[in-house]
């Protein structure tokens, strides 16, 4: 395993959604691997024990894995075929037999039967293939099972039966063996399993939902109760997949730029089908927007012929010069590509998976460990410490108009983002609105500990907001008399766009503006951004219990039952504000005495 590539970082950073990974070493594709959990799947292969021998060899020669984020686990198992079929990748190959392809059979039988079949002739009965490994023909068999009931055991076994056996007793086969259903519904099971095969997923249940609604109707209730969990199940392992669509051929472009760096993921569809998929980060200039992102890449890619050409390429943003790029693209190729950013349906659902697979990619080399240590190298020498800062926090402050102020502390340790050590402060007794005063009671509560040698302090204290923030933290270290922590200010410039910002370095008075380049700047937005991004959680979190709260649960003497009647009556506070003590007496259950002390409460201010 390379010195460089640290597993157990990158697992901290990976995400739990599902998805196919892609293990490398010295640029060779070594494996391809589906996973309903990604995070849980790929930390498997760097436990301490446990590991076949012919996994601790992969795993010996992994140097980078790149995942891609899918919707469900079924467009994951999709997609890893895909890829599987495409690069050949040697572990996949040493893993499985070398014998040839496994198929489905459907056989040519009164009563046919689902098996499973190496190669690519047969005379028994149809195939559906090829899959590329056993495993995923054994899934889907057991899929079949459970949904059609159709018959899965040889011949030989089937003439010999004289009772039904064990996969009739657990609901995965109809028996047709000794005869527990007719020839016609037996029929049925096969025709609609052959559907299911045939991809006709949105067919075969729409057929069946119609066979439920005749069965209801003819007051069959048990076969319509059948039916509907016959549809139940197809609509669980069917799931309408983006991964796979029917037909299409296009590249899905879709960006993203966030402070610190942009990531431009082009997806690549052939015949319906994902067949590979890039990231892309290069260097964000000034002030670009995804449009003008999306735009350069599209000449870099396309009209210099480094790509293959699609029918159609999906963008995720509308770009200005749209129509002289496809006209570019004619003069260059001959063919006519439709380039839009306006998408329905299969490709809309397309351009929703290259969007999250964007923002995946960003935030996992934003986190990354090696690029994380170059932007801290960067920003020590800007700060002019002789070492590079390893404990790093940063405030901010979030509320909606002074409602449910909340602060934020984020850690950021030599390795990234710290999560576990993120704390906020629900601020209490400060004006409604008073940014100042929040972050004065924040960083008195934070520090004050720090000071009482609970928590060490950190090398930088980064505060969001401009002078008079840095001012708010200036005053609590004098007050606690922590004078070794350096302070760092960051504010907004003029226009309030990133990369235009400015540094208070120590002071108030030493202000920098760094380039929009610049790797230290990269790792301050950052750090100010996931700032941002968790004191907003917080507030709302916090919002939102106290909007679910009743007023009317603090007035001494009504439970629930009462507090049920009098909103029944009323309609809401509001209303029950303005009722008189009279009506709030004829409400059920409260009584004149009860009636007056609600009133009074009410309108004790």
């Amino acid at each position: 395993m390379s010195q460089d590539f640290d597993p157990k970082h990158f697992v901290q950073n990976l995400t739990s959604r599902p998805g196919v990974y892609r293990m490398y070493g010295n640029d060779e594709l070594l494996y391809v691997g589906k996973a309903k959990n990604l995070k849980n799947r790929v930390s498997s292969y760097f436990r301490a024990t446990g590991l076949s021998t012919k996994t601790m060899a992969l795993v010996s020669r992994i140097d980078a894995i790149e995942v891609t984020v899918t919707k469900s686990e079924t467009e994951a198992l999709l997609l890893e075929q895909t890829l599987i079929k495409q690069h050949r990748p040697p572990y996949n190959i040493l893993l499985r037999d070398d014998k040839s392809y496994p198929y489905i059979l459907i056989s040519n039988h009164q009563h046919p039967a689902i098996l499973f079949r190496r190669g690519n002739k047969s005379k028994e009965g149809k195939l559906y293939g090829p899959y590329p490994s056993g495993s995923a023909v054994k899934e889907s068999m057991i899929t079949m099972q459970k949904v059609f009931k159709v018959r899965q055991c040889e011949d030989s076994v089937y003439t010999n039966r004289t009772r039904p056996c064990l996969q009739y007793q657990i609901k995965r086969c109809s028996a047709p063996c000794v005869d527990l259903i007719s020839d016609e519904e037996y029929q049925e099971d096969v025709r609609h399993a052959r559907m299911f095969l045939e991809g006709k997923n949105q067919e075969l249940t729409g057929e069946i939902t119609q066979q439920m609604s005749i069965a209801a109707s003819d007051m069959e209730f048990e076969r319509a109760a059948a039916l509907r969990d016959q549809i139940v199940q197809l609509k669980h392992v069917q799931e309408e997949q983006n991964v796979y669509g029917q037909t299409g051929d296009a590249d899905v472009v879709a960006a993203i730029i966030q402070p610190g760096g942009l990531c431009v993921h082009v997806m690549m569809v052939r015949q319906g089908k994902v067949v590979g998929s890039k990231s892309h980060y290069p260097k964000m200039p000034i002030e670009i927007t995804e449009s003008e992102l999306i735009s350069s890449i599209l000449a870099q890619l396309y009209i210099g012929g480094i790509n293959e050409l699609p029918r159609s390429i999906i963008l995720s943003h509308a770009i200005e010069d749209q129509e002289a790029i496809a006209e570019a693209l004619f003069e260059t190729s001959g063919k006519k590509i439709e380039v839009t950013s306006s998408v329905r349906g299969q490709r809309a659902r397309w351009l929703d998976l290259a969007k999250l697979n964007a923002e995946q990619g960003l935030q996992a080399r934003l986190s990354d460990k090696r690029n994380h240590f170059s932007r801290i190298t960067a920003l020590q020498k800007v700060l002019g410490f002789k070492e590079p800062p390893t404990h790093m926090e940063c405030f901010d402050i979030s509320h909606s108009s002074g409602e449910a102020t909340v602060a934020s502390c984020v850690v950021f340790g030599p390795e990234g983002p710290d999560k576990k050590r993120y704390r906020s402060f629900n601020i209490e007794g400060v004006a409604a609105g008073d940014d100042y005063g929040a972050m004065h009671q924040a960083l008195t509560r934070r520090y004050k500990r720090v000071k009482d040698g609970e928590l060490p302090p950190p090398d930088v204290l980064l505060i969001d907001g401009g002078k008079g923030q840095l001012k708010q933290a200036q005053d609590v270290l004098k007050e606690l008399g922590l004078v070794d922590i350096f302070l760092l200010g960051v504010a907004k410039g003029d226009t309030r766009k990133p990369g235009l910002e400015t540094l208070y370095i120590g002071s108030k008075e030493d202000e920098v503006v760094l380039p929009p380049d610049s790797s230290a700047l990269h790792l301050i937005q950052h750090i100010r951004d996931e700032a941002h991004r968790f004191a907003i959680t917080a507030h709302r979190r916090r919002r939102d219990k106290k909007r679910r709260h009743s007023a009317l649960e603090n007035i001494p003497g009504i439970g629930p039952k009462r507090r049920k009647e009098l909103l029944t009556a009323f309609g809401g506070y509001q209303e029950l504000l303005a009722a008189s003590q009279a009506d709030i007496a004829k409400v059920k259950g409260i009584g004149g005495n009860t009636a007056q002390e609600i009133y009074l409460y009410l309108h004790k201010s």
